[in-house]
């Protein structure tokens, strides 16, 4: 059973009694119990609710009518650019011929699917027989570390403590069904990868070995010297893997110069569509389906193709690189203006990772002191209409704190928020928001 208590203009709280998840509509037994908010701040009216009302769950819904929303959230998911609409729409519409179909609709949705796969070869410098599209980032990861186990023969997986859940939570697995060992390299103070403790765990290692690190750390922007990596794997006859989902898209990516096995990137993290991905897999493995069925991507991945969402990842992706310098320079002078403001105007905040060096430039993760105002600091700011996280959208439902930031940081003292960039931004947009943080800090 569930029901609704509406206390302000901008805010619902939706409760439920059980274990169920709430509904969107009140009961009739419950829409007279809908009362005025007797509290005076969202803190207090946390307490109140759990005071007076013995519940199992409370959901807190922000109403956003007549607010202009600031979303500052775009690591975790950026707005479908037009362009990738437009080029989505006839697949969508008149060409919905089945890829496998030997007659003309089916010809054409072929057709439209390989030319995608040669744009994106084309920007990745690889063949187009090396790329194979998925739903995203989290089954090309799944899809690597299941292939480097049971094809490759790697027994042992070195890996680091920050990675995305799509990594750490699948090695952990793994392990635990003992198919492998794990360790995780050392990390420096700035969240850096220790290459020196890497290159001692692969010469140390008495079987093959997996690595897998990403790219950038999708919490606190830190780059990995993917090539340095990938020479010390080759060195030690290593596997690499290496999570790419917030690179590919926002940097050139050249893997004809990179000594490295597998890679996963993700559409909807480079104003593509949510669902489309890819895995790239160097011709020079051999390795079996992750999911088994039909002969699609040439007998590596089956399934009827997501048509539309692999001609909007290509044509996100040929949007993207061709105007990276354009988005690169404007991102990255958003990205520094903040943090000059927030340096300027809110007293003891501190950034996380190394944001004044090799980092992403679309990633501010900054650390807040904890006060009465600020625990509840990104609730108040949702409320405010700015959408910002703490960490990982894909872990934003959990109640949890963010795993990278407790592994290198663990300050009770500080409330993390993650501020991520697209070329939609405006300094406008963040001095908004610094003002609104000052007032809520």
């Amino acid at each position: 059973m569930a029901g609704s208590l509406i206390f302000t203009d901008v805010l619902t709280v939706i409760f439920c009694e059980a274990d169920n998840y709430p509904c969107s509509s009140l009961s009739a037994d419950r829409q007279a119990s809908i009362q005025p908010n007797p509290c005076s701040n969202t803190a207090n009216l946390l307490v109140y609710l759990i005071d007076v009302y013995p519940l199992r769950k409370i959901y807190l819904c922000p109403l956003y009518t007549n607010m202009t929303r600031i979303y500052l959230d775009n690591a975790a998911t950026t707005p479908l650019d037009a362009e990738v609409l437009d080029a989505m729409m006839p697949y969508l519409t008149t060409r919905f011929g089945n890829p496998s179909s030997i007659y003309s609709y089916g010809r054409e949705t072929r057709l439209a699917i390989e030319n995608a796969r040669k744009t994106v070869a084309a920007h990745l410098h690889v063949s187009p027989g090396e790329i194979f599209f998925t739903s995203g980032g989290t089954e090309s990861n799944n899809t690597a570390i299941l292939a480097a186990i049971r094809d490759l023969g790697c027994r042992h997986i070195i890996t680091s403590p920050i990675e995305h859940h799509a990594v750490l939570y699948t090695t952990a697995h793994y392990e635990k069904t003992g198919e492998v060992t794990r360790s995780f390299v050392k990390l420096l103070p700035d969240g850096h990868i220790d290459l020196h403790d890497l290159e001692a765990q692969l010469a140390s290692a008495k079987e093959k070995c997996l690595v897998s690190l990403m790219h950038a750390n999708n919490e606190i922007g830190n780059l990995l010297p993917i090539k340095a990596v990938g020479q010390l794997c080759q060195k030690y006859n290593a596997i690499f893997h290496s999570d790419c989902v917030q690179t590919v898209g926002h940097y050139p990516v050249d893997l004809s110069s990179i000594p490295i096995h597998f890679i996963s990137a993700s559409g909807h993290k480079f104003h593509g569509p949510k669902g489309a991905g890819i895995i790239y897999i160097n011709g020079d493995v051999k390795v079996s389906p992750y999911i088994w069925g039909g002969g699609q991507e040439r007998n590596m991945r089956a399934g009827t193709e997501n048509l539309y969402g692999i001609v909007g990842f290509a044509k996100a992706l040929d949007l993207a690189m061709s105007r990276h310098k354009e988005d690169f320079d404007y991102i990255s002078s958003l990205n520094t203006y903040m943090r000059e403001q927030l340096q300027a105007r809110i007293s003891g905040v501190q950034f996380n990772g190394d944001s004044h060096g090799h980092g992403l430039y679309t990633v501010l993760s900054a650390a807040f002191p904890k006060t009465d105002k600020s625990e509840m600091l990104l609730f108040n700011l949702d409320i405010q209409g700015i959408c910002v996280s703490g960490g990982s959208a894909c872990t934003s439902g959990a109640a949890k704190g963010s795993h990278v930031i407790g592994t290198l940081y663990n300050n009770p003292g500080m409330v993390t928020v993650r501020f991520s960039f697209s070329r939609h931004n405006t300094k406008e947009e963040i001095d908004g928001v610094v003002a609104r943080l000052k007032e809520l800090i």
